[in-house]
């Protein structure tokens, strides 16, 4: 590492770049314009960091040595297959502590990698790369040998496998010696350096004879000695290696020790259940976490499986007076739209209806005409209007009561209280009370009929059923989107079976969609649901794939398309093979996400529901205050209450409504209810949240960082301009069509991103599926290619119509337009071309001299940040193609949207997304460095919210206070973010934080009714404003309790 200052601008780090490259025994070096230092990956038999130092110096700029300690060592590493691997390898060196720099390339099998050896040793940085499965050896750099400090060449001289192993590929028949043979299914494996890491590993162990993984069918096939190990050992190999493993019996060994299972209980009233289960569950060893979410009648519990099992916290919960049961699929959508419970208090409140529709008209008749004053008696003491409230009250407390009573009695014996309890207590007492004072009267032969309070159960039954059949219906609605997405699930798939051939179909069955496996052909008939997800064989046809995208137009699909399961199939037959199956499909990926969202708490539901815990007693004792206080007053201050000849009665009458009114269920259901509806409407959008913190999060927000590749672009390279070049005598030019045909035909042949644009672009503008033919091909690294093709011409009579664009003139040498089209070519008709594509330095290297005009068009669209590429054909040059990695349509649309919500000017990784308007860029940004990036906006007082798409980006994902993950991207960036965008459309990001606060306001409002309403109600339950002469009835109050919970699950209804 090289400490260089002096720098002002990219063109100074090209120029570094350019100049010290082209030296002998610089294998390769980067300069961070930010950091002010270079990264040289050198070979020390050609040089040494002296004259490195002196390249950069003669330059103009001032260089030294930024850490004496630093080493680079190049590493050989075998088993990388694609660019997860490389992005794996660089994400956990960055890790390493000593580790300054890391550099994979997954074309030449090879990491440059800088350290420090007073830090970190070799050997420790080979062991890191090993334990990932790929194995790694030293190709040259500073080695640790006998002789210190030596610098050793070994580049052909050392390319032996680090632990001597090679493994058999082939089983060996099982009666060869008599071995026992095992399957054991392994989840986890992601690509061949996995199988080899399983096969490797498991071959030494003592007694395992041989050893088949396949990566297809996630399963390992093992042959071995009974006598000296078993399959129990084996599976915990396995595990060890951070693989699960099942064996044929179900025991599963887990790399996670911690069993998760989702419970469905029943029986739940409020926060104050909540907190009771929790509270319960907590205390037991073994429960290592546990969320209970009131909205969903759910609850997500983590546990050890070596102290206590499912059947034992289910055990638990039903000790507490619930009903609880492991959640199938039909019980999570039935839970979801609350069918049962809907049923349930549907049927309870027609019950109370029978008995309280009397107690109403009776009680209402009464107070019109005046009746009670003058009451008449049955026998002395017992008036008939208390006989038939007796009546009428009596089988609603004893049979409407029962499940109150039951659910009451098991909170009171594990000592909880709830809202069960208020409600029993309310009604035993005023019937208690009532049928107390009747016997008095009765015995006393009194002249009158007391006051009674026989109305307050029959008429507090009806309104808490009534509340109650409400809340779950609105419940249900809040959940709505989670249940759809449950049901889009296909129930059958048409298995598609293929003779040996593989063309010729030998049978098609229908099979339940649990049976799909990896891998199977499937035939989706027009009108039906996708079954799974795959890639398309074979057809072409349209799919509705809004409820799971939110994208409401219909998508093409034709071969080489991915489908989504659960999308409808709308007007032609597609033959498909799945990819993604069970548990592994988008949908059922998605649907755990909301769910898991919906059961999490934010940080402000914590709070309440520690409330809710202490609410129920505090009203006990509140009641009974009320009790005490306005018996003091009556009978010490009997002109206070002249208007109740019995001082004790209006007591009572207000601590019973005290009871009555007060309502933990609105405080309970103030945050979930808002994030069920919001989370479910993001997901309808296609804006997966992960949970209440996130969305609380979110709206605290206030400035963006986007990575560049992926994300504000589109992630591979695109051309962007083709440039025509013309005689100086202003002659014809070659078509465009000509000219891609024969440059998208040499590239045909190369494998490098940018042939791979070209090669696109070409196929585009001839609409073909298929190029000419090249041959001779020679690539090289760094400069270009050069080929023969020959077939041009059959290929342009045999392509589509005349790609068609305005000309623009073009006179001498000077590139001065873009010409699309003309009518004739310059070229003579040949059969084959000689065909140069590729830098200046290629041209010039070949003998083909550029003009200072198109020199500067090519710096022009350098300057963009565009790659210019020259082509020459027969020996002159005929066309520049300039190539980029594209920003998104929409990425300008989201920034300027973003600064207009009052989010600081987002930041950037990467280099040129000025298309996007972005104004502050880092550039240059190593993987590691992100982080850091991250956390320097969070130290200077920033909420920050990190978007990006690759491994790479999952550190800053998990640094940033929100991490957004394009939803295309990989499986790893979707873990660590918190939030995920389906559509990869940059402008859900802007969804995601306006939907954010959309939800945080009406929770905040849900709050402050559920507040406002305890503090307002139960001050004027107690008597507060006799005064004024307003006095509340305890059925008035359990009518105001009913309906608040109604309120705040409407409330959040509005979200939508």
């Amino acid at each position: 590492v090289v400490s260089v200052t002096g720098m002002t601008c990219n063109s100074c780090v090209s120029t570094i770049e350019s100049e010290v490259g082209k030296q002998n025994g610089i294998i390769g070096i980067q300069v961070s314009l930010s950091n002010e230092e270079a990264n040289v990956t050198y070979d020390p038999v050609v040089l040494t960091e002296e004259k490195i130092v002196e390249f950069i110096e003669d330059l103009g700029f001032d260089a030294k040595i930024a850490n004496g300690n630093t080493d680079t060592v190049v590493l050989n590493i075998e088993g990388m297959t694609c660019d997860a691997c490389v992005n794996s390898i660089q994400t956990t060196l960055c890790k390493l502590e000593g580790v300054n720099n890391i550099q994979v390339s997954l074309d030449n099998k090879e990491a440059t990698v800088d350290y420090n050896p007073e830090l970190i040793t070799l050997d420790s940085i080979k062991d890191a790369i090993e334990d990932m499965g790929f194995d790694a050896a030293i190709k040259y750099g500073v080695v640790e040998s006998p002789v210190a400090g030596n610098l050793i060449n070994l580049a052909d001289e050392f390319n032996v496998r680090s632990n001597g192993v090679m493994v058999e590929s082939h089983l060996v028949e099982e009666e060869d010696a008599g071995m026992t043979k095992v399957e054991i299914a392994v989840e986890g494996m992601h690509c061949k350096s996995c199988v080899r890491k399983i096969e490797e590993s498991v071959k030494l162990m003592r007694g395992v004879g041989a050893i088949r993984v396949s990566l297809d069918d996630k399963l390992a096939t093992v042959l071995y000695d009974a006598d000296k190990t078993s399959d129990v050992k084996i599976a915990d190999k396995i595990k060890e290696l951070s693989f699960k493993a099942t064996l044929p019996d179900g025991r599963v060994f887990s790399p996670d020790s911690t069993g998760i299972v989702s419970i469905l209980i029943t029986g739940m009233t409020c926060s104050s259940c909540v907190h009771g289960i929790e509270s319960r569950l907590q205390e037991v060893d073994g429960v290592t976490y546990i969320s209970v979410a009131l909205a969903t009648s759910s609850a997500i519990v983590k546990y050890d499986p070596e102290v206590l099992g499912v059947r034992d916290i289910i055990s638990l919960i039903e000790d507490c007076g619930f009903g609880a049961s492991p959640r199938s699929h039909d019980s999570r959508v039935g839970a979801l739209d609350h069918r049962v419970a809907i049923q349930q208090w549907r049927r309870s409140f027609l019950t109370a209806l029978i008995f309280g529709v009397p107690v109403m008209v009776i009680m209402i008749y009464y107070m019109a005409s005046g009746a009670h004053n003058n009451p008449y008696l049955i026998v002395p003491g017992l008036s008939l209007q208390n006989l038939l409230m007796f009546l009428l009250c009596t089988p609603v407390q004893v049979y409407g009561g029962k499940y109150f009573y039951v659910q009451a009695w098991a909170a009171v014996k594990h000592r909880m209280a709830n809202m069960d309890v208020l409600i029993v207590m309310t009604t035993v007492i005023c019937y208690a009370y009532s049928v107390i004072l009747l016997i008095v009267s009765m015995i006393q032969q009194a002249q009158g009929s007391p006051k009674t309070f026989f109305e307050t159960p029959p008429m507090l039954f009806v309104f808490i059923a009534l509340g109650r059949w409400l809340e779950h219906i609105a419940k249900g609605k809040t959940s709505e989107a989670l249940a759809k997405l449950m049901q889009l699930q296909a129930t059958e798939a048409i298995l598609v079976v293929f003779a040996s051939d593989n063309t010729t179909v030998e049978k098609e069955e229908s099979i339940s969609v649990d049976l799909v496996q990896r891998g199977d052909y499937l035939r989706v008939p027009p009108g039906t649901k996708i079954p799974t997800d795959g890639k398309v064989v074979e057809g072409t046809s349209m799919a509705d794939e809004s409820v799971i995208t939110g994208e409401s137009m219909p998508v093409t699909k034709k071969a080489g398309s991915s489908v989504i399961g659960g999308s409808i199939n709308l007007n032609g037959s597609l033959l498909m093979q799945a990819t993604h199956v069970g548990s592994d499909s988008a949908l059922s990926q998605i649907v755990r996400l909301v769910e898991e969202a919906q059961t999490s708490k934010a940080p402000i539901q914590q709070v309440a529901d520690k409330i809710a815990g202490k609410f129920v007693p505090g009203v006990i004792i509140l009641s009974l205050l009320t009790w005490v206080v306005w018996v003091i007053v009556g009978y010490t201050n009997p002109a206070v209450l002249s208007e109740y000849a019995k001082k004790h009665v209006f007591a009572f009458q207000t601590a019973i409504t005290v009871l009555a009114i007060a309502c933990p269920c609105a405080l309970g259901l103030a945050t979930p209810t808002a994030v069920m509806v919001g989370t479910g409407v993001g997901a309808q959008i296609g804006i997966l949240i992960k949970g209440g913190e996130p969305l609380e999060t979110s709206h605290k927000v206030k400035t963006v960082v986007f990575d560049k590749t992926g994300t504000i672009t589109h992630g591979e390279p695109r051309v962007v301009h083709e440039r025509l070049c013309t005689t100086e005598e202003g002659g014809s030019v070659m078509s465009l069509r000509h000219l891609m045909a024969i440059v998208g035909t040499a590239e045909n042949a190369s494998e490098h991103p940018l042939g791979a644009a070209v090669v696109k672009r070409a196929k585009e503008v001839l609409r073909v599926e298929t190029l000419a033919t090249a041959t001779n091909f020679k690539g090289i690294p760094g400069c270009g290619v050069q080929c023969s093709v020959s077939g041009v011409q059959a290929l342009l009579l045999n392509s589509n119509n005349a790609y068609s664009s305005e000309p623009v003139s073009i006179t001498g040498d000077v590139v001065s337009g873009l010409c699309l089209q003309t009518s004739k070519t310059t070229l003579s008709q040949t059969s084959t071309y000689e065909v140069l594509i590729g830098n200046r330095e290629w041209m010039q290297r070949n003998g083909i001299s550029i003009p200072d005009s198109i020199d500067d068009a090519m710096s022009e669209q350098e300057e963009c940040g565009y790659t210019a590429v020259l082509t020459a054909i027969n020996g002159r040059l005929e066309g520049m193609i300039a190539i980029a990695d594209t920003v998104k349509a929409e990425a300008a649309l989201a920034v300027h949207t973003l600064q207009h919500m009052g989010i600081d000017p987002p930041e950037i990784t990467h280099i040129n997304p000025y298309q996007a308007g972005i104004r502050n860029v880092y550039a240059e940004v190593l993987p590691s460095h992100k982080v850091g990036k991250v956390r320097q906006l969070q130290e200077k007082g920033h909420k920050v919210a990190m978007v990006g798409d690759g491994v790479n980006d999952s550190p800053a994902l998990a640094q940033a206070d929100v991490g957004v993950a394009i939803g295309t991207g990989t499986d790893v960036a979707v873990e660590a973010a918190d939030v995920v965008l389906i559509k990869s459309d940059l402008m859900d990001v802007v969804a995601a934080i306006d939907l954010s606060r959309h939800v945080i306001r009406r929770i905040r409002l849900n709050f402050v009714f559920a507040c406002v309403y305890n503090l307002i109600g139960i001050p004027l339950a107690a008597g507060a404003f006799y005064t004024l002469g307003v006095v509340l009835e305890p059925w008035m109050g359990s009518a105001a309790m009913a309906l608040s919970s109604v309120s705040v699950v409407t409330s959040s209804l509005f979200l939508k």
